[in-house]
């Protein structure tokens, strides 16, 4: 890095630190509102207790060990789901995308079953595949297909024809065409659709952990629910949250990186 560009790098990771830290404004205010309400006796102890009660339940948790061995799990099957389901979305994205035949043949079929709520067809999986983790799994797989097929199917559709002229002059094969031309153009909504397939293969997870499991960070809840620990349940919640923060951010990471050339309005 050179003595020009080192100002603007320094200025650069400056303002990144200082949106970070204007994000958690909000959340460490809405913390302390809370605490002082507990502390105040305003809300019910039982049903809404104090975050530093909550953070104690979070570190027994952890110094039992307990907290880790369900994040683990549930960490697994959240990422094993949406590689499956995130993987076949956008190879079938791509390929409906490219030919006008393959739409008509899936697109329909994909579309209304797109609609089904996840809710509805849940006891179908669990009869099929029983409370073991392959219905978990292709449960996850199934939320995070749709997004990533939307968004990569979009994404395609909307490569300007132009540059397939381009690529046709260029004698470029199909391959080449999928490698050097769709995917660059595609790539905005397909990191869109990551975003979104990650966010619902999180969210399906805890649909699939709640509906029955004995491990994971969904069981964790459940099972405080039943014995109405309830700060046990808000470290639940909490961490369901934040890691979903956490992958959100990562892909905002990547988007950041792979599209430096878009010049987009931000605010």
């Amino acid at each position: 890095m050179n003595k020009a560009t080192r100002p603007a790098a320094r200025k650069k990771r400056r303002n990144g630190l200082r949106r970070s830290l204007i994000g958690f404004i909000v959340p460490i205010a809405l913390l302390l509102i809370w605490q002082l309400a507990s502390g105040a006796g305003f809300i019910s102890a039982q049903l809404f207790p104090a975050p530093s009660s909550i953070l104690k339940d979070f570190y027994d948790l952890v110094a039992s060990g307990e907290y880790f061995g369900h994040l683990k799990i549930s960490v697994y099957r959240a990422l094993l789901g949406f590689a499956i389901g995130g993987s076949a979305g956008l190879v079938i994205g791509l390929a409906v995308g490219l030919s006008k035949r393959t739409e008509e043949a899936l697109d329909p079929t994909l579309q209304m079953l797109r609609t089904v709520p996840l809710l509805a067809i849940t006891p179908l999986f669990i009869l099929w595949f029983g409370f073991g983790e392959l219905s978990k799994v292709l449960l996850i797989a199934v939320g995070a297909f749709f997004p990533l097929y939307v968004n990569t199917f979009l994404g395609v559709r909307s490569v300007d024809v132009k540059l397939f002229d381009v690529a046709r002059i260029l004698e470029f094969s199909r391959a080449k065409q999928i490698r050097r031309l769709v995917l660059p153009a595609a790539l905005p909504n397909v990191l869109l659709g990551l975003r979104l397939s990650l966010g619902m293969a999180w969210l399906c997870l805890v649909v699939a952990e709640l509906m029955g499991a004995d491990r994971g960070i969904g069981y964790l809840i459940q099972d405080a629910r039943s014995f109405m620990q309830t700060g046990v349940v808000f470290v639940g919640v909490f961490t369901f949250a934040i890691v979903g923060k956490l992958a959100d951010s990562f892909v905002r990471l990547l988007e950041n990186k792979l599209l430096k050339w878009q010049d987009s309005y931000r605010g």
